[in-house]
């Protein structure tokens, strides 16, 4: 098997690089709290370039420069592995077009992250638009996320796996998680944590802001509690269970976090944790919703089966998987 079977036609490939076009997602979602919490988010002044004269960060600029130039490379390279994912997923034997579309998803939310970023340098740090910034990030989440998980599963009609009106209450969960991120964006552009020492916050009432923040949360919670209680009742699926144990571990610990810097006078190394916090527990809501239905494998679509290829790998339920010692072709 050659280079290019390896990293980009087999099945596999696709789901390893959506993998890391996920995890590198959220690293730059990181990144970018530390550039806004070492105030660092006008070291570079000017967008595209870092100056008017110089592309790159200049001894002058100092470690702010450094950190906001830094952001931006890793921000190239975010985009250059949606470009790989979207890649594999074209070249993925059989080629699967949702798979394409949400890696085509990932590129262009990739590139907008750039525009969004040029565009905050342009308003001097406009806290919206800052808050903008972390919001696209989220909506990227789910592309790349669903790339991932979709990319594991056969082609073909998706089934629940519990009643409805669970169904339902997983959604809700989602969306409160949704409404939970979007009021601590908020809360942010109103915090201290502006990105630069002189750029001014979006006027509203921080205090009153995170107690809205922090009902969200509690209404998170006790949603997640009874979402676990429901998936007992009903003898749901372990993956379902599990990932809802997870999701609720995760909101119990990012609401540790949020209390605690809130009540320490909003550290930033408490402030950093509690932004990877959020992307996780988006993460984790999400991944969540994908537990509560199965895909079935289409009956008509060919498949082409490569000995070595783990029957998830080619979209194919484990029975359907013939042990011939050369390639075979499912018609």
């Amino acid at each position: 098997m050659n280079l290019l079977q390896r990293w980009f036609v087999r099945p596999v490939a696709a789901r390893r690089w959506a993998l890391v076009s996920l995890v590198a997602n959220v690293a730059i979602i990181v990144t970018g709290g530390a550039v806004r919490l070492t105030e660092s988010g006008l070291g570079c002044s000017k967008w595209p370039k870092c100056t008017e004269q110089s592309l790159v960060t200049t001894p002058e600029m100092g470690i702010h420069g450094a950190i906001e130039f830094g952001n931006r490379l890793l921000g190239g390279l975010v985009v250059a592995i949606a470009i790989a994912a979207l890649l594999a997923a074209w070249m993925r034997a059989p080629r699967r077009m949702s798979l394409v579309k949400l890696a085509l998803g990932v590129v262009l939310l990739a590139a907008s992250q750039a525009v969004i970023g040029g565009i905050s340098v342009w308003t001097g740090l406009n806290s919206w638009i800052v808050g903008l910034h972390f919001v696209a990030s989220m909506v990227l989440l789910v592309f790349a996320l669903a790339l991932y998980l979709r990319s594991g599963e056969p082609e073909g009609p998706a089934r629940p796996l519990v009643p409805h009106a669970v169904v339902l209450l997983g959604r809700a969960v989602c969306t409160v998680a949704a409404v939970v991120i979007l009021l601590g964006v908020v809360v942010t552009g109103a915090g201290p944590h502006a990105g630069d020492a002189d750029t001014p916050r979006n006027g509203l009432d921080p205090e009153l802001m995170s107690q809205l923040h922090a009902d969200g949360v509690w209404l998170l919670i006790g949603l997640s509690v009874a979402l676990v209680f429901a998936l007992h009742a009903v003898r749901a699926p372990e993956t379902a269970k599990r990932a809802a144990y997870a999701l609720l571990a995760v909101e119990l610990l990012q609401g540790l976090i949020g209390y605690a810097q809130y009540y320490t006078g909003l550290p930033e190394l408490l402030v950093g944790m509690h932004m990877l916090g959020a992307s996780l527990l988006w993460i984790a809501a999400l991944a969540m919703t994908f537990t509560l239905r199965r895909r079935t494998p289409l009956e008509t679509s060919p498949h082409l089966l490569i000995i070595g290829e783990e029957p998830e790998e080619a979209g194919l339920p484990e029975q359907a998987v013939e042990t011939e010692p050369e390639v075979t072709a499912k018609r």
